[in-house]
């Protein structure tokens, strides 16, 4: 890590992860950036504190090295699907709990959350909005996957080619991209398709949820 100062820590990336957290939080306290965070993971089954988790102790840094050139590669299509939307849309981002890679388009138009969402809902559902990304996989998808969701779900959209009623999103598997002919024209058809099939349905017939 290097401060706006140019001060310089190196750690290295190791497990479990009580000891990778001790010694990140040393080093930002050594370049006097002090931080506080919860030590709580979110969005994930049985989670422990990081300071006290010495189960998760396996760390393949070849594996890590090909999702971080996947996530690159991503990256570069997610970019240039953002680029061609001309509303609010802010920079593709990897968000730490399903550990996804997102692009979002936001049409403006606010939505009440339901009174019994959760925190994530009711701070990042306040707004119409189109997302569309990647992520590794999950216990309920075993397989790295694109998906594509309009905010809030569109009456119909179920009907849609690609639609995944089991988890209320589009989805295209992760290798169907990577075998085919054209992969950055596959993933860009993809997200057109699911933006168009969400975007275009009537706001006043969109489901509250």
């Amino acid at each position: 890590m290097r401060t706006g100062s140019g001060r310089v820590e190196r750690i290295a990336l190791s497990a479990p992860v009580a000891s990778f957290y001790g010694e990140l939080m040393a080093a930002l306290e050594r370049v006097d950036v002090p931080v506080e965070i919860s030590t709580l993971p979110s969005e994930v089954p049985d989670p422990i504190r990081f300071p006290d988790d010495l189960v998760h102790a396996t760390y393949d840094p070849a594996a890590v090295t090909r999702f971080w050139r996947a996530l690159l590669a991503v990256e570069a299509v997610l970019r240039e699907h953002r680029g061609r939307f001309s509303g609010k849309a802010p920079p593709v981002q990897l968000w730490w709990g399903t550990l996804d890679l997102t692009t979002t388009r936001f049409s403006g138009r606010p939505v009440e959350p339901p009174p019994d969402a959760g925190v994530i809902t009711r701070v990042g559902g306040d707004e119409e909005h189109f997302s569309g990304g990647f992520w590794p996989g999950d216990e309920w998808t075993p397989y790295a996957a694109f998906f594509a969701y309009m905010y809030p779900r569109p009456v119909g959209i179920e009907s849609s080619s690609g639609w995944s009623e089991d988890r209320g999103e589009f989805l295209l598997p992760y290798d169907d991209v990577r075998g085919s002919d054209n992969p950055r024209g596959t993933l860009l058809g993809f997200l057109d398709y699911a933006f168009e099939r969400g975007w275009s349905s009537d706001p006043a017939a969109a489901l509250r949820r």
